[in-house]
């Protein structure tokens, strides 16, 4: 388990950036936390520690981003989704492969179905407003 503090979206680019340098493929990444806590930040951070320029946005409306790259990035967005119909319909179970890498925003929503090795990032508020405390997980660390 690691724990980071973001008092910034530097920060959080930064450690996100260290942090996704390492990952080859076969990785999902499950984000937990609230709105406006700096996941999406942490996704660009992420593309550019494995060398992908690809325009980050949240990909609320689409449900799912794809950045290419290699490894594939795919960026999840689950908060729409309240059972495994609603899942199978983005396709999910599709982009699970070796050669990609899934964020998924919202992960509550879908966490009996992501994978044993699945890697967790939480995010949650400090007693300063403008500072995050960064989770990183496995289950098996939990």
């Amino acid at each position: 388990m690691q724990e980071f503090f973001s008092r910034s979206e530097y920060d959080t680019l930064n450690i996100a950036k260290e942090f996704a340098s390492h990952l080859k493929g076969g990785e999902v990444i499950a984000f937990i936390g609230g709105l406006g806590m700096g996941k999406t930040a942490f996704v660009r951070g992420a593309l550019l520690g494995m060398n992908n320029d690809s325009r980050v946005s949240s990909p609320t409306f689409a449900l799912v981003n794809d950045y290419g790259g290699n490894p594939n990035v795919y960026h999840f967005d689950m908060y729409r989704i309240t059972d495994a119909d609603d899942l199978y319909s983005t396709g999910y179970f599709d982009y699970l492969r070796d050669d990609s890498v899934l964020f998924v925003e919202w992960s509550e929503n879908i966490k009996e179905f992501l994978p044993k090795n699945t890697i967790y990032i939480s995010f949650s508020k400090t007693d300063n407003e403008n500072e995050r405390c960064i989770t990183i997980y496995t289950e098996a660390e939990k």
